[in-house]
């Protein structure tokens, strides 16, 4: 029977079993066991994709795990713990000849073995294994094809970001520039835009989206995510839901307004003000970070909605809330849980039981996008605006 599942597929490991740096940027308590820990139990997330797992030495943590009995292999890919299932990934970047800038991809695999496989091969092409998004010396076409003879998916990365992005850097205008467009699985559209953003160019159209976190600390794991309609929290039937087929779906994309994403705006490079025009009216300099909404609009070939589109629904992370304390989050989470719940499904007459009334609406609202917010640009997030 098809239900209804949380997934969020882009999370950093911070440090790895011995206490060394993975994604030397993120939260050194980010470790595969409190990921999945977090993912649980606080968060409610089913379905979570963990993309530095070519590291030896996070899985050698994740093989720990499942030798004193903590978690297990399924048959269908992806390791089973507690009440949520994670996918193997890995990000790298790529930069080979094709390429105006660099890009960052995210691969998938369904099993150990697979990821253990790849791991190896990736020895031969990369100079430190054991670090987050390394990059990747060969070309973009030759690691999809990799990715595909072990079963894997090819997932390109908050795709419109100023840096390190497909279109933000590594093409001037199509994909196919750099990629094989047979040899894409999806598009994570990322944290300064929306699925209606993305329709607007007509390549994309072939490809199911998706928005997750990009967690560098546990706080930020389901920031964005999605929901998919499958049987079970699998590596297949999320494939399956890749390529909507058999009932198989991506059901919604939960993720913020793009205005309140670190790279919406163009900014002043000097001083991050928002940019009018050429040079900054408030220091006076010409240098810019062109931001996701122009770069868009520069590549626009399309004003119609997809009909297959998954719906996008605004919504902030709990801790966006200005009057949502760490007491308060606790609180919430003894009487409702996780996360996922209070967002999607605790009444509001409940809420306002363990709450103040304008926080229960502010919660409330979140749920429903209706909150108000400013924009954010050049690596600033924007803000929840109090009413």
């Amino acid at each position: 029977m098809l239900q209804h599942y949380f997934a969020d597929l882009h999370i950093h490991v911070g440090r790895n079993i011995a206490g060394k740096p993975v994604k030397i940027t993120a939260s050194k308590n980010l470790t595969i066991t409190n990921i999945l820990n977090e993912a649980s139990k606080r968060k409610g997330i089913d379905l979570i994709g963990v993309i530095d797992c070519q590291a030896p030495l996070v899985l050698k943590e994740i093989d720990e795990l499942i030798a004193n009995g903590l978690a297990y292999e399924k048959r269908q890919g992806g390791i089973k713990f507690k009440d949520t299932t994670l996918i193997l990934g890995s990000e790298i970047e790529i930069y080979d000849a094709s390429c105006q800038g660099p890009i960052h991809v995210l691969c998938y695999f369904p099993f150990l073995d697979t990821m253990r496989e790849f791991s190896q091969w990736l020895r031969q092409h990369m100079k430190n294994i054991e670090l987050s998004s390394q990059r990747f010396y060969g070309t973009a076409r030759s690691l999809q094809e990799k990715v595909k003879q072990l079963d894997g998916l090819f997932i390109p990365a908050h795709i419109f970001t100023p840096f390190k992005s497909l279109y933000g850097k590594g093409v001037k205008a199509s994909l196919t520039e750099v990629l094989d467009p047979e040899r894409i699985d999806a598009i994570e559209v990322g944290l300064s835009a929306d699925t209606h953003m993305a329709n607007q160019i007509s390549e994309l159209h072939h490809y199911t989206f998706l928005t997750n976190s990009d967690a560098h600390s546990i706080a930020k794991i389901a920031r964005e995510y999605q929901l998919l309609q499958l049987e079970e929290p699998s590596f297949a039937e999320l494939k399956q839901a890749l390529y909507q087929q058999n009932g198989r779906k991506v059901v919604t994309n939960f993720g913020m307004n793009p205005r309140l994403g670190k790279y919406y705006l163009t900014v002043c490079a000097n001083c991050l003000t928002s940019l009018q025009g050429d040079v900054c009216q408030n220091c006076g300099s010409s240098k810019s970070i062109r931001g996701v909404r122009d770069r868009i609009n520069e590549l626009t070939d399309n004003h119609s909605e997809r009909p297959d589109c998954p719906l996008y629904r605004y919504q902030v992370p709990l801790e966006y809330l200005p009057s949502l304390g760490p007491k308060t989050m606790e609180k919430l989470l003894q009487h409702f849980g996780t996360e996922m719940n209070i967002i999607h499904h605790v009444p509001e007459e409940q809420l306002q039981t363990v709450v103040p009334l304008k926080l229960a609406k502010m919660i409330v609202a979140l749920r429903h996008g209706k909150l108000s917010i400013q924009e954010g640009g050049g690596g600033r997030y924007g803000r929840i605006m109090m009413e």
